[in-house]
């Protein structure tokens, strides 16, 4: 048959996805033989990826192509994301779509010009019609990350998985090494995420639903800051702190809820406390209470016992996605940075946010110094004292909290020593790339050296956290979103027909409940989606009547 009419019938298959990409084949060469074509025993034709030397290697078996596609992805089958790299005839895309439970198919492939060829010798119509298809040609290795984070959730979708077609690898095996690092980036990070919320997911739903009564209160603006100083809870801080008392007129100083027992213990009152833990713990900070003049930040998932330690606490929205949906169609909460996953962080994002020119980090060691784990005065040392007798005596109480940690990796410095472990090397990770305005200072410590970095921003550009106003009361907000909740259409497909299905606003009502799913998937993982959709609903329904029984 005329490869011209392959050619067309595929384009206008994929013009309906992704006009793009068909664009792009459109304008693309089809008689440069990047490829030979065979015919198999079963009919099947065959794409031969011709080498340097002339020869032509097939991409798949010359048996029985489809049967070989099917055994490609046998071993997948509790994986519902599936990667392949390199497209081939599309023998094991096609039989992986034949799934109802793949939710979604990727493909990367190089060489637009070779794809086109592929385009030419058979019908690709099948997969390229399904929406769970997307194929990526030549695209950087961020855009390929990028798709991943956006479509990727692990909640509906279970595991993830790459396939190489291996022959198909070796045309090209810089490129395709550096695709196969970029999707492996993409599961981590999302595989870290998700983790995450399996731990903390209806947590986080408590803490944010109870707390919004107190976030409908009017407050001040706060802001301007000009200088600031924020005060980690390293043991390095015990070090440094005579440094910042001989400042300390001149700084405007932020503690991260762990420091603050630390700070106050030395006669230093800080202007700001800034907490994200949404565990109950977090109170074990404000035993020795709030400094009468220090605003509290909290994220909006914050445990509300914590809240209550301040008259006005200022509420911002962190990463929840129910925190945005709250901001959006409530009361628009300053939002702040919390993505590198640890409360430094998000506090030098708040001074970014307030406008600070410059600031100073204190205590910020992201590792065990001497294997030492926080400064003296913190919540750790109170807490083991009461909890030591003569068969778990205090020091073993320490060793049991430092080595419980399997990543422990001991780093030599010139004089001295430190211990790292997986998250806190990410947590420095994170601060080290994080986008600030502001000039930033690391004080010298006892643990791995952060950079100092220069303003990147404009002198004279301050800003103000302020709260918008709500557009209706409290318990009216949760009264609706409860139904907005309930009314979500029942799951009696896979998931990417159901998501298609709804319409924005019930997508975006999803999208807050998916930390939660995580949450109850970890307790219940012999629930298949439909049946984890609806213990969603009845978790989150039940703890909204709670709420607002309580406030009667």
């Amino acid at each position: 048959m005329d490869k011209r009419f392959f050619f067309e019938r595929n384009l206008l298959a994929l013009s309906r996805t992704d006009p793009a990409l068909c664009s792009r084949l459109s304008a693309a060469e089809t008689t440069q033989n990047r490829y030979k074509f065979l015919e198999s025993r079963s009919g099947e034709i065959v794409p031969a990826l011709v080498t340097a030397e002339g020869g032509a290697r097939p991409l798949h078996s010359l048996v029985d192509p489809q049967k070989e596609g099917r055994r490609f992805i046998s071993a997948s089958e509790q994986e519902g994301f599936l990667i392949f790299l390199g497209l081939g005839g599309g023998f094991a895309a096609a039989a992986a779509l034949e799934r109802e439970d793949v939710h979604r198919v990727l493909v990367i492939d190089y060489d637009i010009n070779g794809v086109a060829e592929l385009f030419c010798s058979r019908e690709y119509i099948r997969i390229l019609s399904d929406p769970r298809f997307r194929l990526l040609v030549d695209s950087p290795e961020e855009l390929i990350r990028g798709y991943i984070l956006d479509n990727y959730q692990p909640v509906f979708s279970g595991g993830i998985r790459m396939l190489p077609l291996r022959p198909r690898l070796e045309g090209d095996p810089v490129k395709f090494s550096r695709a196969g690092a970029a999707v492996e980036s993409a599961i981590e990070a999302i595989s870290a995420d998700y983790s995450v919320q399996a731990y903390f997911g209806t947590r986080w739903f408590s803490n944010i639903i109870r707390n919004i009564f107190r976030a409908a209160e009017a407050y001040s603006p706060l802001g301007p800051v000009r200088k600031a100083a924020v005060c980690a809870a390293g043991p390095s801080l015990d070090i440094q702190l005579s440094r910042l008392l001989e400042k300390r007129e001149r700084l405007f100083v932020f503690a991260v809820d762990t420091s603050l027992p630390s700070l106050l213990q030395r006669g230093l009152e800080p202007d700001a406390v800034v907490s994200i833990d949404c565990q109950h713990i977090s109170y074990y900070h404000f035993m020795n209470g709030l400094p009468r003049g220090a605003s509290l930040f909290l994220d909006l998932a914050s445990p509300p016992l914590v809240a209550s330690r301040s008259e006005r606490p200022y509420f911002f929205s962190g990463g929840h996605p129910l925190s945005h949906y709250i901001s959006r169609y409530w009361r628009p909460l300053p939002p702040v940075d919390t993505s590198g996953g640890n409360v430094t962080y998000a506090a030098l994002s708040l001074a970014d946010k307030l406008g600070a020119g410059e600031i100073e980090l204190y205590g910020a060691d992201f590792s065990y110094p001497l294997g030492r784990t926080y400064a003296r005065g913190t919540y750790i040392y109170p807490y083991f004292e009461n909890r030591q007798n003569r068969f778990s005596p205090l020091e073993g109480l320490f060793s049991s909290f430092l080595y419980r940690d399997t990543s422990l990796k001991r780093v030599e410095k010139e004089t001295s020593w430190y211990y790292e472990t997986w998250a806190l090397t990410m947590y420095r990770r994170k601060v080290e790339e994080q986008k600030l305005r502001a000039a930033l200072f690391p004080i010298p410590g006892l643990g791995p050296p952060l950079a100092a970095r220069e303003k990147t921003k404009e002198p004279g550009e301050l800003s103000l956290f302020a709260a918008g106003k709500a557009s209706m009361g409290a318990g009216e907000f949760l009264d609706t979103y409860r139904r907005d909740i309930r009314a979500l259409p029942l799951l009696r497909e896979g998931p990417e027909a159901y998501l298609k299905k709804l319409n924005p606003r019930e997508k975006q009502i999803l999208t807050t409940l998916i930390p939660e799913a995580a949450a109850i998937k970890r307790c219940r993982p012999e629930l298949n989606t439909a049946e984890l959709l609806e213990a969603v609903q009845a978790y989150c329904l039940k703890e909204i009547d709670r709420v607002l029984q309580s406030k009667g």
